[in-house]
């Protein structure tokens, strides 16, 4: 990984001009990219041997890389909302700076969900054999069954300061990272405030640092994380009935990440391949952890030192995207909602998808970045409705593989939406 430098680069830079020259901060690393392409082949066919041996020892190390990742996640989540926050009173970027996050954060999520939509009326998959429903009748464990929309939303309203730190509950953590953040902006201007400020800011930087150790070490993960994948795939995880469904999730994936946010980022004058290249390391981190709040220290270091986005910018966009920008949770809720919806019963015509296009962006708004996220949002959603939740125990085994792509995903519609709101106030 590049070292973090205090030099910011101007993300105008980036601007999809012919004769642009990338600074070298932004430059493309053939070393590093032939180095990832290369643990990522080697842990691909580490998997396709099937040697346990090895499997362990891939879940072994996968599993510290997540967990670390995990550990640093959310106090860089508190401390950048905190930090940002806390200069609001002096610095009335902030306010813009959030009102054009939210701005593209609900365009590119409403753009996925309808994608995802448009895809489920063109394939159009068929409803299942109701004895197949009935075999899995017990994929779902009675405790998610029984977890209501309401205990999710009061889930997030933390009974003290260090549960949500303790649990890892990103929005719990967001809502008290807001009120500190906001609290210590109205403190008066003085020695206490300045001591304050300087201690968080230096842990801030303290994160950092283990940050960039980590990721220096971070091909072990990926060899790790690929072998997992690759070990799983061979296994055949994937259930034929269910085939279209699969085929309506994935390719709504696909064209949001490869025409739908290029799209975007070219609107705004912005270079995709440049963009990409830049953040390829967060996107690729994303797709093996499966959380985008454990992959929250990659995206901001590679923002930051390879994109080139004020460190101002990238610390209170990202934290904020990693929790209401999901773009592949929206498309996701909202086609496997249909599909639910459609086995027990339920016509689906154009006025129901159009509902729930809606629903799936409010619903993915508030979803946790962490993994199977999407996955317990939609249950919840079917569970309250009284729909035939055996649905999401057929999904259950191929649910990885999606979660793989969606978590892509949303990490890649972060960079996007960060990338183009440096590109605006610079």
């Amino acid at each position: 990984m590049e070292t973090h430098s205090n030099k910011n680069v101007n993300p105008s830079s980036l601007a999809a001009e012919p004769d642009a020259r990338p600074n070298t901060t932004t430059s493309f690393n053939r070393t590093q990219f032939f180095v990832w392409i290369g643990v990522l082949v080697a842990g691909l066919a580490l998997g396709l041997l099937k040697v346990e041996a090895i499997d362990k020892v891939a879940n072994v190390i996968a599993t510290i890389y997540t967990r670390l990742f995990q550990t640093l996640a959310v106090p860089t989540i508190a401390l950048a909302v905190v930090t940002t926050l806390a200069s609001f009173g002096k610095d009335r970027t902030v306010g813009r700076i959030f009102g054009r996050s939210v701005v593209y954060t609900l365009l590119t999520t409403l753009a996925a969900a309808i994608v995802g939509v448009v895809f489920y009326a063109v394939i159009r998959p068929g409803k299942l054999p109701a004895g197949l429903l009935l075999s899995y009748n017990g994929a779902v464990p009675e405790n998610l069954k029984n977890f209501s929309l309401a205990d999710h939303f009061l889930s997030v309203v933390p009974d003290n300061f260090l549960r949500p730190m303790l649990e890892g509950n990103v929005l719990s953590i967001l809502l008290v990272a807001f009120a500190v953040g906001f609290a210590i902006s109205r403190m008066p201007q003085n020695r206490g405030k300045e001591v304050l400020t300087h201690g968080l800011e230096g842990l801030q930087e303290l994160l950092f640092i283990l940050i960039r150790g980590l990721n220096w070490t971070l091909p072990l993960g990926i060899l790790a994380f690929a072998e997992q994948l690759s070990a799983q795939a061979s296994g055949g995880v994937m259930v034929d009935t269910i085939g279209k469904y699969v085929a309506v999730v994935i390719c709504g994936n696909f064209v949001q990440i490869l025409f739908v946010l290029p799209l975007f980022l070219l609107a705004r004058g912005l270079n995709p391949l440049k963009v990409f290249r830049a953040m390829v390391p967060a996107v690729l981190m994303a797709l093996f952890t499966k959380s985008s709040a454990a992959t929250l220290p990659v995206t901001m270091q590679s923002a930051e030192t390879r994109l080139g986005i004020s460190p101002k910018i990238s610390r209170f966009v990202l934290p904020l995207c990693t929790t209401i920008n999901m773009n592949g949770c929206a498309a996701f809720i909202a086609v496997t909602s249909l599909f639910v919806l459609q086995n027990g019963g339920l016509s689906i015509d154009f006025a129901t998808m159009v509902t729930w296009t809606v629903i799936a962006v409010i619903f993915a708004i508030g979803n946790a970045g962490v993994p199977m996220g999407c996955y317990f949002m939609t249950l919840s959603l079917m569970t309250g409705m009284g729909a035939p939740v055996a649905v999401m125990g057929i999904i259950l085994p191929v649910y990885t593989i999606i979660d793989m792509i969606e978590t892509a995903e949303n990490v890649w519609s972060d960079s996007c939406v960060c990338a183009m709101t440096g590109h605006d106030l610079d």
